[in-house]
């Protein structure tokens, strides 16, 4: 049974008044930090909730029109983390602005400028990609670029090193991380790959301990690039998108195949890798030691700060405004989610994640729903990626996994992470109406000369 062409109509109003509701929870977020840092509404606040409202609008009639059938969800979750993200940067700011974060330059309007940016990224990827299926045919062209994205930070020009790990490209006065964008590029190659590659992976090969194996020839290409990948971000030190692509890959070759038995290699494999990196590696041995006892160890004080801040913030929290979120190094980035934690309390930490869980529940399940299996593939990827970042990140703030230096999506500080998160929702987005969107019509005639409707499964 295809779906009526009048249900987009008639989902609007309930997708304009989500998408108005996200877009008021941050400037609501925005007002409650002067409020309670200042004791007065910031000035600029009606303008720049106008402007954000315009351009909320804006890209929600954007999607409507080229996207119609797209999940009505997703881009209301996402505004309104974007949202809370940047009111969170500005309530960061003007505590630094007090004195006690050393050299700190504010971050937030940098922040909504690169929020900008990702917002031109996902409609240009709605406007330009009409049907995510014509991806496939340049499998092996993105797995080249996701290559040569993450070998950019090794060049003597570009490359830049920050905090240990070269993983930055700097053009002009713009820092990039090229492996943001290679994540999305390893989507689609794994994607393509296993689309052409699965039945060979999931029927021929050989049983070794009651795990059948595919033949080497049949593996050898996503597994080399892989290995090429990881082997890359292991060299320039980034062990968090390491692990992420590792995620990425294990869960996806199991999604083509419907094999658990890859899960298991794909556990003993990790546990093998994280043993060896913690004896090869001297920077895995202090974070691994600055997990297991934060308080007796020199590099302890930003996890111990953030954990501190978290208690401080109890059940409701201390509100917007109010705690010392300042107080923790890079609580602006790598530890915003201890600064939510601080200000909206377990509660409102709790209602983010929930929010983190909406996103990959629709991406999950509109990997279930799609009809073909390029985009069921993709989609899958696309929403693991998220649920194993996010999974990361709020485990080693709150002391449960080793800290891996990965950003919290669409509420963290950086550029390239923010714009690389809005191109994922627009490529969800684009999967969805295609998902979504009712069978065509076309006509024929009988031998009467009269009309007959003929709809295509």
């Amino acid at each position: 049974m295809t779906t009526p062409a009048w249900v987009p109509r008639k989902r609007r109003g309930a997708e304009f008044f989500l998408t108005v509701l996200a877009v008021f929870i941050g400037i609501a977020a925005y007002a409650a930090v002067g409020l309670g840092a200042e004791g007065t509404i910031p000035a600029d606040t009606y303008k720049l909730g106008g402007a954000l409202i315009v351009v909320a609008i804006a890209t929600h009639l954007i999607v409507r029109r080229v996207a119609p059938y797209a999940d009505p969800v997703l881009l209301p979750l996402v505004i309104a983390l974007n949202g809370l993200g940047l009111a969170m940067i500005y309530r960061i700011d003007l505590g630094c602005e007090e004195g006690g974060c050393g050299t700190y330059s504010p971050h937030a309007n940098a922040q909504l400028m690169w929020t900008g940016l990702g917002i031109v990224a996902f409609t240009g990827i709605l406007v330009l990609i009409r049907d995510h299926r014509r991806l496939q045919a340049f499998t092996y062209t993105f797995g080249f670029a996701a290559i040569a994205l993450l070998v950019l930070p090794l060049m003597p020009v570009i490359g830049r090193n920050f905090y240990g790990a070269r993983i930055w490209i700097a053009i002009g006065p713009f820092n990039f991380q090229p492996g943001e964008a290679a994540k999305i590029c390893l989507a689609i190659f794994f994607a393509g790959y296993l689309v052409v590659k699965r039945d060979a992976l999931a029927l021929a090969g050989r049983r070794i301990i009651g795990i059948d194996l595919p033949r080497g020839r049949d593996l050898g290409p996503i597994l080399a690039g892989w290995l090429i990948s990881v082997g890359i971000l292991v060299f320039q030190r980034d062990l968090g998108s390491s692990l992420l692509f590792f995620g990425l890959f294990v869960v996806m070759l199991y999604v083509a195949t419907e094999r658990p038995g890859w899960l298991v290699v794909g556990s003993l494999l990790f546990a093998a890798g994280t043993w060896f990196g913690y004896l090869a590696f001297g920077h895995v041995q202090e974070r691994f030691d600055t997990w297991q006892d934060p308080f007796n160890q020199p590099k302890g004080y930003q996890l111990v700060t953030g954990l501190f801040g978290m208690a401080h913030g109890g059940v409701l929290g201390q509100g917007l405004g109010q705690g010392s979120p300042q107080l923790t190094p890079f609580s602006y980035s790598d530890f915003i989610a201890a600064s939510m934690g601080e200000e909206l309390g377990l509660t409102g930490l709790m209602a983010i994640i929930v929010i983190y869980g909406l996103i990959v529940e629709r991406g999950l399940r509109i990997s279930l729903t799609c009809r073909d299996a390029f985009g069921k593939l993709l989609a899958a990827g696309l929403a693991f990626s998220f649920a194993l970042q996010v999974f990361v990140v709020v485990g080693g703030v709150t002391r449960l996994i080793p800290l891996t230096g990965l950003t919290t999506p669409f509420m963290a500080q950086g550029g390239s992470s923010v714009v690389m998160n809005w191109a994922i929702i627009g490529l969800l987005l684009r999967i969805s109406d295609q998902t979504r969107r009712p069978a065509p019509e076309i006509s024929t005639f009988d031998s009467d000369e009269e009309t007959q409707v003929v709809k295509l499964s």
